[in-house]
């Protein structure tokens, strides 16, 4: 039997070259009352196309009915729940859209002069100071387009600063519960990687990291909370180790959603600090973009922010080039104008208590999923969870089932798939984080479809293996589709 709970989306929709049926037309035009040209003649041979062979010809209601219902098959945030792990798809308030559409945000242009400039310069600055303000750090620069642009700049800074003590230094510690990207800023900035293990909770290991920083060591970029979803407990005693021995602390802010309004890293000994508008403050988030990835520091790195940066000149706004000591634009012009402008929106219309309200919901909902879903899925990690959980697939892995079976089994319950494989310190992660957003309706309905799908395996492993069973597409050769891509339609695909 197949079970489906609920689909948020609408499947099984031909394409458009199934719907056709010649002679159809999705518009009419009158009889033709002038003498008939050839358009060859008149525009040119090779400025007329060719007949298009096989282009679909269908109503004026097929077309709009099928992208229509082609739309719904774009999982969204509008639609369901997102659970994917570290990612953090909240939904974007509407209110957010409607300040980015005010005509002097919307149309603002990055050549207009200061003079015209200085509402959307106050916009910048607000939202810098009030970042400042929740990560405890002394200056924010929103240049960074996104959040692995934010960490290669954020290291740059380091670096920067270390030039000016007289030695660069020569390596990054990462440990190996931080975010896929952070080995890569940190080599693209000049670095080795070196990797430091966990410990059996799932924390930065103290008297590694105590063994391992000396005089070639620039920095540790810790994200925190990390990956499986625990907060470092010992982030203080971490960052004096590494100040003690003249190196840095980089905390990747990616999972800032369990700490507003309740921690700042500022407090905590962290010197550079890089976060996603797109994660923590609900601005658009996916398809490649616009992205934010601000990058906060202390104020012995503020000297080292890219230019230009924004200062107050009298009563009036001004871009500040010259600073001897910047590490130079990181970015065209001064970051993706629209989104930090919903960012500030968002921060506005939640208010302190609200931005911290958001962060204990968070942390609840992660925690509800964590304790309904024990029972039937193996925790590797028991540390206190903060906005997401990570599971694997261990006990379902003896009846052959994987993490990738269960995530797509999930589809046919109408959930978007959480985040597989990853943490990849555990083996068969399921990395799921709900955020604030969701209510108890939604959670339980995951809940349920993923216990159900618990209980699948145990009864009948080979439902769970062959899904999904209810989109258009079932299983797929992924290897194949990735090194031989079909990229265009021909009859007969």
């Amino acid at each position: 039997m197949i079970k489906k709970v609920r689909s948020h989306i609408s499947q099984n929709e031909p394409l458009l070259f199934e719907r056709s049926s010649p002679g159809k037309r999705a518009y009419q035009l009158p009889e033709l009352d002038v003498p008939a040209v050839d358009p060859a003649v008149e525009l040119g041979a090779g400025n007329v196309r060719a007949e298009i062979d096989g282009f679909p010809e269908i109503s004026e209601v097929e077309a709009i009915r099928h992208f229509t219902r082609l739309s719904t098959w774009n999982y969204a945030i509008d639609y369901g729940m997102y659970p994917l792990g570290s990612c953090t798809m909240k939904y974007n308030p509407r209110v957010n859209e409607l300040v980015a559409k005010i005509e002097g945000m919307a149309w603002a242009h990055p050549y207009q002069p200061e003079s015209l400039s200085q509402g959307s310069m106050e916009v910048m600055a607000r939202l810098e100071s009030a970042l400042a303000e929740i990560t405890g750090l002394h200056a924010v620069s929103l240049q960074p387009a996104a959040g692995a642009h934010g960490e290669m700049a954020g290291i740059l800074l380091i670096r920067a600063l270390l030039e000016k003590r007289g030695n660069p230094r020569k390596k990054v510690l990462i440990p190996d519960s931080a975010h896929g990207t952070n080995p890569a800023s940190a080599a693209i900035a000049g670095y080795a990687v070196e990797n430091i293990p966990s410990n059996e909770a799932g924390l930065l290991d103290l008297a590694a990291l105590e063994r391992i920083v000396d005089g070639d060591v620039a920095a540790l970029m810790v994200t925190n909370p990390n990956t499986l979803g625990v907060f470092e407990q010992n982030i203080v005693e971490a960052a004096r180790i590494l100040h003690s021995k003249g190196a840095m602390l980089y905390m990747d802010g990616a999972n800032m959603n369990a700490l507003v309004g309740i921690a700042r890293p500022g407090d905590f000994g962290v010197d550079v600090l890089h976060l996603n508008l797109h994660k923590t403050f609900s601005t658009p988030h996916g398809g490649g973009g616009p992205g934010a990835g601000p990058v906060a520091v202390t104020k012995e790195l503020e000297p080292f922010l890219p230019i230009p940066r924004l200062k107050r000149s009298g009563k009036k706004w001004a871009w500040d080039y010259n600073r001897k000591q910047s590490i130079g634009r990181v970015r065209a012009f001064y970051g993706n104008f629209g989104v930090l402008v919903r960012a500030l929106a968002y921060i506005l219309a939640h208010g302190g208590p609200g931005l911290r309200n958001a962060t204990v919901d968070a942390v609840l909902n992660a925690n509800y999923i964590r304790k309904s879903l024990e029972p039937y899925y193996d925790l590797p990690y028991a540390s206190p969870n903060m906005h997401e959980v990570v599971f694997s697939d261990a006990r379902q892995e003896k009846s052959g089932v994987r993490t990738g079976d269960i995530a797509k089994r999930l589809i046919d319950y109408g959930f978007h798939p959480y985040t597989v494989s990853f943490p990849l310190i555990v083996h068969g992660a399921l990395m799921i984080e709900p955020t604030e957003t969701e209510g108890k309706m939604e959670l339980d309905s995951f809940i349920d479809a993923m216990t159900s799908i618990a209980k699948e395996v145990e009864d009948d492993p080979q439902l769970v293996k062959n899904a999904p069973y209810s989109v258009r597409t079932s299983r797929v050769d992924e290897v194949a589709a990735a090194r031989k891509p079909v990229l265009r339609w021909k009859p007969g695909n």
